[in-house]
């Protein structure tokens, strides 16, 4: 891998990421946060809105690559690197691999019970992106762009309103696990 990751790849490395404890009734799931360089000296990282769809509970939200644990998964980054290919149609290696952040898990009980481990991938440029039936569209997002344009927005959830932290993303609103998965990246990018 090129230098122009190296040091996030030692920041995520010095960071140790923490676990969650999986139980009976939890399943796993893994998101790719893709990076890109982005001159003069920053990144770019794939985002997607999920297409509508009965029954998905982050329908039409923006989101990063990812899913559920497949039985043919070797293990979650194997998760990672299937979900962005069907998802993108982006192809992901191992040696792209710049580390793992935190596990989380929804704060809602109206959703699925689940662990998701993000994998962060350094690639060189932006590669072709090719959406499937699940993406409505796609957009690349500079970090540094992302942090200055964090807010907070009041949203309809089950029927209530509810004041959710997030990120404007041209006329998208970034919020909920995305949210929480990215806040602590973004921070630890804004430190170097």
């Amino acid at each position: 891998m090129t230098t122009q990751f190296q040091w996030v790849r030692e920041r995520l490395r010095a960071n140790r990421p923490q676990r969650a404890t999986l139980t009976a009734r939890m399943r796993e799931a893994a998101v790719a946060v893709l990076l890109v360089p982005a001159p003069p000296e920053t990144y770019e990282l794939l985002l997607i809105k999920r297409a509508d769809r009965a029954g998905d509970p982050w329908s039409g939200q923006i989101a990063l690559p990812g899913g559920r644990r497949d039985g043919d998964d070797a293990d979650l980054l194997g998760t990672a690197v299937r979900e962005t290919a069907e998802e993108t149609g982006v192809r992901l290696t191992s040696a792209q691999l710049l580390g793992e952040l935190d596990d989380l898990r929804p704060v809602s009980v109206h959703l699925p019970q689940l662990i998701v481990r993000p994998f962060v991938f350094g690639l060189p440029s932006r590669p072709p992106v090719i959406p499937s039936e699940e993406v409505a569209l796609h957009v690349w997002a500079a970090c540094d762009e992302l942090l200055t344009n964090r807010t907070e927005r009041t949203l309809t959830i089950l029927g209530a309103q509810r004041r959710m932290p997030g990120y404007q993303v041209g006329a998208h609103f970034l919020w909920g696990m995305t949210e929480r998965i990215l806040t602590p990246f973004l921070n630890l990018l804004a430190q170097g």
